[in-house]
């Protein structure tokens, strides 16, 4: 990451409209009793040009939901359908979300201020829309360890408490609820084509492939090939997700359909996990018996999601060349995690042969020990493997040896004995304080802590 030179001006957008109205629901956010600022992500916010805005200006925007000048006049809740843990559902869609915002950042990409815990829509179905005030915590916490692991993730952008007792059966009830607001390049979910498919809806199909080339790829090119082109894009972003979840030795818990969004960023996150070391049997979520999105099963359970993708697009597009790109996944995937390993261990990748030789004695040696991920990857990064990890790195530490470090030790994070880690444990621990004492101070240090390990990884 590098810091942006100039603060970003607010450009509003209204891109999604031109989807026409059979793609959303206009909706109203709840009437909160309260709200009260717990988390404002003002480096997010410098990016979309936002950071200004005084505490109240926020809480009316991002509690109130008052609409942003120029875009949005009204949420919008979106329609989608999804395979969840492999079984197909038509009933769903944004039931305790909308889209809020649309606008442009820094970079020019049209980016989306999205809702999770606003209130009842129609998609809500048996739920009362709302997010407890620890899944709002956690998501916090995930997204901003993933940012600084190098992981494209949605940004958690504002946490406002509603003042409201919510009851759930997975957590001591009655809890606190908020509502977050995530900040996203996109919310079109491979879900969205699916519902499209189910209805045959050709035109409708059309008009979304047009849209998510344009506004999120910049792909503009003529020709019936739109879907193909398409698939090809949201295949090599989502290998790379999957590579960088590798990486990160993150385990995501809840990888439907609906929730892939088809550029590639990691987003909506529930019973999420970091791995304590390269175990591929981990689960982050309880309800996961089979263990269909265990660590080591990622790549396959994205792959299968995308696979869905083509399956919707083949009702605008022969299936031959959708089956031909998406059988590239493969061909992504493997420079996508070995590059993200490289990039993690903090060296310079050398050729395709010495970097795959490098993870292949890498990996089963983390996995035999059973060393912990975080320990390993700080005191290695540079490349220099320490003897301490044991003869089991003996291979892997003579390879890295030859490879050049990334970027030098010289950051002060590097001097600390314990790396930055994520565990369940510390997550409880901080939400323990909030829940008993109200204290957020261990949140907002955390915080604080992240970034800093994300600057001394950063290139």
């Amino acid at each position: 990451m590098t810091a942006n030179p100039q603060p970003a001006a607010f450009r509003p957008a209204t891109a999604i409209l031109s989807l026409g109205d059979s793609f959303y629901d206009s909706v109203t956010a709840a009437p909160f009793p309260q709200t009260i600022l717990r988390f404002r992500n003002d480096r997010a916010a410098a990016t979309v040009g936002l950071d200004s805005l005084s505490d109240v200006a926020w809480v009316a925007h991002f509690g109130r939901f008052a609409p942003l000048p120029g875009s949005l006049t009204t949420p919008l809740a979106l329609r989608y359908h999804g395979h969840q843990f492999r079984n197909y559902n038509p009933e769903i869609g944004d039931g305790r979300g909308f889209l809020f915002a649309q606008m442009r950042d820094d970079q020019g990409r049209l980016m989306d201020l999205g809702t999770k815990g606003s209130g009842q829509t129609p998609w809500s179905r048996f739920g009362d829309g709302r997010l407890t005030l620890k899944g709002g915590v956690r998501e916090i916490l995930a997204t901003e360890m993933l940012e600084a692991l190098g992981v494209s993730t949605s940004r958690s952008f504002s946490l406002i408490e509603t003042g409201e007792a919510l009851e759930r059966n997975d957590e001591p009830s009655p809890t606190r609820g908020a509502v977050l607001v995530r900040l996203n390049h996109g919310h079109i979910r491979i879900g969205t084509f699916q519902r499209l498919a189910y209805m045959r809806d050709e035109d409708g199909m059309r008009r979304l492939t047009d849209y998510v080339l344009g506004h999120y790829f910049g792909d503009f090119s003529e020709g019936d090939d739109g879907p193909v082109r398409l698939l090809d894009h949201v295949v090599r972003r989502t290998a790379r997700l999957a590579g960088q979840f590798m990486a990160a030795g993150f385990v995501h818990g809840v990888l439907n359909s609906d929730n892939i969004n088809v550029t590639g960023e990691s987003f909506d996150y529930g019973p999420w996990r970091f791995n304590p070391s390269w175990d591929p049997d981990f689960t982050a979520a309880y309800f996961d018996h089979a263990g269909l999105y265990a660590f080591g099963r990622q790549p396959e359970a994205i792959y299968w999601d995308v696979m869905q993708l083509a399956v919707s697009l083949r009702l605008i597009s022969p299936a031959e060349p959708l089956i031909a790109v998406l059988d590239s996944f493969g061909d992504h995937y493997q420079p996508a995690v070995t590059g993200a390993i490289l990039w993690r261990l903090g060296v310079v990748p050398r050729s395709s042969a010495d970097d795959r030789a490098l993870i292949q004695a890498m990996e089963p040696a983390l996995r035999a020990a059973e060393t912990p991920l975080d320990r390993f990857f700080q005191a290695s990064f540079g490349g220099q493997i320490p003897d301490s990890f044991g003869p089991g790195f003996t291979e892997a530490r003579a390879i890295a040896a030859h490879y050049t470090p990334r970027k030098p030790r010289d950051h002060g994070y590097w001097q600390e004995q314990a790396p930055c880690s994520m565990l369940i444990d510390e997550v409880e621990s901080i939400w323990s304080d909030i829940a008993e004492r109200d204290d957020w101070a261990a949140l907002h240090a955390k915080v604080v802590k992240i970034r800093e390990f994300g600057a001394a990884l950063a290139d």
